[in-house]
C-alpha cells in the first residue's frame, strides 16, 4: 500500500516515514507542499498524510487543488490543536480524517490503516478466505489457525492480493503497491517476493492461494481451495 507523506518539519517527517515503512507501507516523504502536490497528482497512493502549514504550498491548498482536478486519494490531515477552524474547512474541502498534534504514533497508523480499507472498499478489521485468516489491525495472519511469520514487506504484499481477490496483478502493480519510489529493484524482486510468501502461506499438497498468470501477472484466488473443499466433501458423501 502506498503512501505519501507531506510535512515540513524533519525530524517528524523522518519518524513517520520510519514508522510508516516499519509497518509495510510504501512511503514517500517530501517536506515542501509544492512537491507534496506534484507527487500527488503523478502516483497512485492509497492515502496521503498531509501537514497544513507547508512552505511553497500550504495544505488546505494542496487538498483543494487535488479535489478540483478529481483526485479522490483519501487525505488524513495533520492539525495542531487551535486549529480548528481550519481543521472544519479541511473537511469540507474533502478530507477524510485527522489527527492533532501531539498525536500517538498507534493512533495515526491505526487511522491510516482504516482509510487504506475504505480505499479498497472493505470496512472489516479481519478478512477470511478459507482458513487464510487477516488481522488487518493487529497486521498478522494465521491459517488454519497456525500463525504465520510474515515480515512488513510481506504483510503489505499479502494485504494487497487478498483486497484483490481474483483480479490479475501486474508485476508493476504489484511494485508500486509495496516498494516506495526511491528503492532500487532487482528486476525479479516481484517474483522473489511472491515466491517468499507462497513459502508460508501455502499449504503442501493444496493448491497454491496466489496464481501465476504467465505474460500477466499474479492473482490471489480462494476460489481453488473452495472447490478443493467441496469436492472432498461430495466425494465424502
Amino acid at each position: 500500500m502506498r503512501v505519501l507523506l507531506v510535512e515540513d518539519s524533519e525530524r517528524l517527517r523522518r519518524t513517520l516515514d520510519t514508522a510508516l515503512k516499519h509497518a509495510g507501507y510504501a512511503a514517500d516523504a517530501v517536506g515542501d507542499g509544492a512537491e507534496g502536490l506534484w507527487l500527488a497528482r503523478s502516483g497512485n497512493y492509497d492515502v496521503i498524510i498531509l501537514d497544513l502549514m507547508l512552505p511553497g504550498v500550504d495544505g488546505l491548498t494542496l487538498l483543494s487543488r487535488l479535489r478540483g482536478a478529481g483526485n479522490d486519494t483519501h487525505v488524513l490531515l495533520l492539525t495542531a490543536k487551535d486549529t480548528v477552524e481550519d481543521r472544519v474547512r479541511g473537511l469540507r474541502l474533502g478530507a477524510d480524517d485527522y489527527v492533532v498534534k501531539p498525536f500517538a504514533l498507534d493512533e495515526l497508523l491505526a487511522r491510516v490503516e482504516a482509510l487504506v480499507r475504505r480505499r479498497h472498499g472493505n470496512k472489516r478489521s479481519r478478512l477470511r478466505f478459507g482458513d487464510l485468516e487477516i488481522d488487518v489491525g493487529g497486521r498478522r495472519a494465521t491459517r488454519d489457525g497456525r500463525q504465520i511469520d510474515l515480515s512488513p514487506r510481506e504483510y503489505a504484499l499479502l494485504h494487497y492480493l487478498v483486497l484483490h481477490p481474483g483480479e490479475v496483478l501486474t508485476r508493476t502493480q504489484i511494485e508500486a503497491a509495496t516498494y516506495d519510489e526511491t528503492a532500487e529493484l532487482m528486476s525479479n524482486v516481484v517474483d522473489a517476493a511472491i515466491y517468499a510468501l507462497r513459502k508460508k502461506i501455502d499449504v503442501p499438497g493444496r493448491p497454491s492461494l496466489i496464481q501465476t498468470r504467465r505474460g500477466m501477472g499474479y492473482v490471489f484466488d480462494p476460489r481453488l481451495e473452495d472447490s478443493l473443499s467441496a469436492d472432498r466433501a461430495t466425494q465424502g458423501k
